[in-house]
C-alpha cells in the first residue's frame, strides 16, 4: 500500500510530476495568449494603416523608394532592422 501510494502512477511523485507540466503549460499558454494579441493587432495594421504597410515591406523585404541606395553588409545586420535606418 505504501508503494502504491508513492511509486505508482496515481501515487505522490506522479501528482507532483503532473503539477509542475500544469504550471509550464500555463505559462505557455500566456505567452501565447499576449503574442496572438500582438500578431492581431499587426493584422489589422496591415489591413488598414498604408505608411505601417510600407514601412514593414521596407524594413522586411529591403525594399526602397526612387534616388534611395541601400547598403546591405552581411553578417551586421540584425533580420528586420535594415528599413529602420533608411532615411526618404
Amino acid at each position: 500500500m505504501l508503494y502504491n501510494l508513492l511509486w505508482s502512477d496515481k501515487g505522490v511523485f506522479a501528482y507532483l510530476d503532473l503539477k509542475s507540466h500544469q504550471k509550464q503549460l500555463k505559462l505557455r499558454l500566456e505567452n501565447l495568449g499576449g503574442r496572438s494579441l500582438d500578431l492581431s493587432q499587426e493584422i489589422r495594421w496591415l489591413k488598414s494603416d498604408r505608411a505601417f504597410t510600407e514601412k514593414m515591406t521596407r524594413a522586411h523585404g529591403n525594399y526602397l523608394r526612387d534616388n534611395e541606395i541601400i547598403y546591405l553588409f552581411p553578417g551586421h545586420t540584425p533580420e528586420g532592422s535594415v528599413g529602420d535606418d533608411i532615411k526618404n
